[in-house]
């Protein structure tokens, strides 16, 4: 299961969705305030083994509670924020030329 940190669309859900993955979004969770190793911690207990986030530092911190967690992945998604339509637009053609595969105990920038 995949998790999207609150500062990615939260409309990736439901395309993510196309692609055959179960994906909630943390704002969904409640799980807003939730920092860095929280986070992972909070996902992990709830299932999920995949975050996706748009924050650099957070994949830098989250790296370190991988430790605990090594079935975790965490993906930073590099794409630049634009319009939902835009956003979509480029994720969809990202995807297509290079999906992602999560490495469990990793994080992992994408694209």
């Amino acid at each position: 299961m995949l998790l999207l940190d609150h500062n990615l669309p939260h409309q990736l859900r439901d395309l993510l969705s196309t692609y055959g993955l179960e994906t909630e979004t943390a704002s969904s969770r409640g799980w807003e305030q939730l920092r860095n190793g929280e986070l992972v911690v909070a996902a992990h207990g709830a299932g999920f083994d995949v975050i996706f986030t748009r924050d650099a530092k957070f994949g830098e911190a989250a790296a370190k509670s991988l430790l605990a967690f090594p079935s975790m992945a965490v993906v930073v998604v590099k794409l630049p924020q634009r319009s939902w339509k835009l956003y979509a637009d480029a994720f969809r053609a990202a995807w297509e030329k290079s999906p992602v595969i999560p490495q469990p105990g990793k994080v992992a920038f994408w694209p």
